[in-house]
């Protein structure tokens, strides 16, 4: 790697590992959804992320997707029927790992609470923070481009078993600037951060090998991180820069 000014992270398999998502954070969903809207039903945040989740649903049933529900108002239906709906909703789309703005909102939402309650705690690698604070004594600026809501992104570094590292960030992308397997998606962060005329001053670090070499089409430089439970790469990934550990870029 080399003339590189600017870092932009992804978060799974990345700088914490998979199984934290996989076997912590969506459980906590999951496991804890029912009491969580009963706990928090009428709370005017809560009512917004459900009607995120309504208007998703309706547009997912419009395209005929398996598994999809409406969820009613409550002027249409009794307040446990609209809760089963959300609850359906919820589980389904989490089992299909759908990385839709709707679902990562509401799961970033119930986090909060987790996290502020010292129930959850982001787990980062060791090897991370030793590389924050040398790129950040470089001068470098530090992003994080994750398919997780931005809100949750603060809240996994921001209450992690490293402490508090959001002092490292300049700032948190998520899909809302356009899927992490397409080009245009990479430039549109380029744009915000007035790198879009030097995005071979970007360094990209992720695992997954799409988005790779969708951040190589924009012109990033790039470095594949392979973490223990990450999904096997293939051959095509031997044409890029692989680390194991921070400390190797």
């Amino acid at each position: 790697m080399s003339n590189y000014d600017t870092v932009i992270l992804d978060i799974e398999g990345t700088i914490t590992p998979i199984t934290f998502v996989k076997e912590t954070l969506f459980p906590y969903v999951t496991s804890g959804l029912t009491q969580f809207l009963n706990r928090t039903w009428d709370m005017p945040e809560l009512k917004q992320q459900v009607e995120l989740l309504r208007v998703q649903a309706q547009k997912d049933v419009q395209d005929k997707l398996e598994h999809a529900v409406l969820i009613p108002t409550e002027s249409e239906a009794s307040v446990q029927e609209v809760k089963d709906a959300v609850i359906e909703t919820i589980h389904w789309q989490m089992k299909a790992d759908r990385k839709i703005g709707a679902l990562k909102s509401f799961q970033g939402f119930m986090w909060k609470e987790g996290y502020e309650s010292g129930v959850l705690r982001g787990v980062v690698y060791d090897d991370v923070v030793p590389a924050l604070e040398k790129w950040k004594a470089e001068g470098k600026t530090i992003y994080i481009y994750s398919s997780g809501s931005v809100p949750a992104q603060k809240l996994l570094v921001g209450y992690s078993s490293k402490g508090d590292l959001m002092p490292f960030f300049s700032g948190y992308f998520d899909t809302s600037v356009g899927l992490k397997t397409e080009t245009e998606s990479y430039r549109n962060i380029a744009k915000q951060i007035n790198k879009e005329n030097k995005t071979d001053s970007i360094l990209f670090v992720t695992d997954n090998i799409h988005e790779i070499v969708a951040a190589t089409q924009a012109g990033y430089q790039v470095v594949i991180s392979d973490r223990p439970g990450n999904a096997p790469l293939g051959p095509e990934s031997k044409q890029f820069k692989i680390v194991t550990s921070f400390d190797q870029i």
